[in-house]
């Protein structure tokens, strides 16, 4: 098995169902730590520094009742043999550090995340948005397909290089052949054209564009792939334990795997962590190169104080939205997924709204 060569990228590699694995793996002067503890083929993947020559290159597989104690001492002593070298930076690794990594995964129980999720089915949750507080839940914990619920975890990511300096609101993305290449929705800039970091978040916010997520992908990551190991990795950092990013659009993968309580978490985290870009998601349309994008959320302006955030829809999800709304002093956040049309969807979520405002 080659090693992986610079830049890095998270290949997928596929384990026995219920077994964790990892690896460390010298190219150069580098080796990459890749641990899964989510019993899945696209591992969770951070980058150390190792001297050259340390190689393993077995997998090894424990069964799961062992996982949690396999996994803390796999970790300590695989960190423990790197102590020698100083970790990369955030820069070298794509944004994550071996700390925020072994943090992230420390801080969360280990739930095992399925292997993929029930087609179409419901699920929904209702919380209040400044306590967390649970008001009504169903099925909240089975695994679904987010869609382009996604997106919002894109949209967070972004939101920290902005707010990290990395990034501004008014640099500019390219677009490669690989973004071009997405299939809608999309806003369908040419390949080797760019779009202003502003305009691209709010394209999301309001269209749902599949382009412009791999566009931000690629220039915070480098690569869909990389950036959906740092998706991961911040959802376990936000409390997310049973959500498996692999693409920055939600485009259809089995891989990709979340639950209602999990959206309802990262909308929740979305609105308290960056709340200067509420406007984005309260927006009804969206103006761009002389076209006019109406926004996929139904709600906004027809049910009182609905103020976002993020629809979803693809066949094995069905109708999927996260939607917030304030009325005096509350505000809640409203999940339903696997909605059997928009119409169905949006009345479920209206009621759920009426009933515990």
């Amino acid at each position: 098995m080659e090693p992986p060569r610079t830049p890095w990228v998270a290949q997928p590699k596929r384990a026995a169902v219920g077994f964790p694995h990892w690896r460390i793996c010298h190219a150069k002067r580098r080796a990459n730590l890749l641990f899964d503890l989510d019993r899945t083929s696209t591992p969770l993947a951070y980058r150390v520094n190792a001297k050259p020559g340390f190689l393993v290159r077995r997998f090894v597989y424990f069964p799961s009742p062992l996982r949690g104690l396999v996994a803390a001492l796999a970790l300590s002593a695989l960190l423990a043999a790197c102590q020698s070298v100083s970790p990369q930076s955030k820069a070298a690794t794509g944004g994550v550090s071996v700390a925020t990594a072994v943090a992230a995964v420390e801080a969360v129980p280990l739930q095992a995340v399925p292997h993929r999720a029930e087609a179409r089915a419901d699920a929904a949750i209702v919380i209040d948005a400044s306590s967390g507080a649970v008001l009504f839940e169903e099925a909240a914990d089975a695994p679904r397909y987010p869609a382009s619920l996604t997106k919002m975890m894109t949209l967070y990511l972004l939101f920290e290089e902005v707010r990290a300096g990395r990034l501004s609101l008014g640099s500019e993305l390219a677009i490669s052949t690989n973004a071009a290449s997405r299939p809608p929705t999309k806003i369908g800039l040419p390949a080797g054209s760019k779009i202003a970091v502003r305009d691209a978040a709010q394209a999301i916010a309001v269209r749902s564009a599949n382009d412009l997520a791999v566009a931000i992908a690629e220039r915070v990551a480098g690569s869909e792939e990389a950036f959906a190991v740092q998706m991961t990795a911040k959802a376990r950092s936000l409390g997310m334990s049973r959500t498996r990013f692999v693409n920055a659009s939600g485009l259809p993968d089995v891989r990709q795997v979340t639950t209602a309580r999990d959206m309802a978490t990262l909308g929740r985290a979305l609105k308290r962590d960056f709340p200067q870009y509420a406007s984005f998601f309260r927006a009804r349309e969206f103006r761009y190169g002389g076209r006019v994008y109406k926004a996929t959320n139904n709600l906004l302006g027809k049910v009182d104080g609905v103020d976002g955030i993020k629809t979803g829809y693809i066949r094995l999800s069905g109708y999927n939205l996260v939607a917030s709304a304030r009325r005096g002093g509350k505000s809640l956040i409203v999940v339903v997924m696997g909605g059997e049309s928009e119409g169905a969807r949006d009345r479920r979520v209206a009621a759920l709204f009426e009933e515990y405002f």
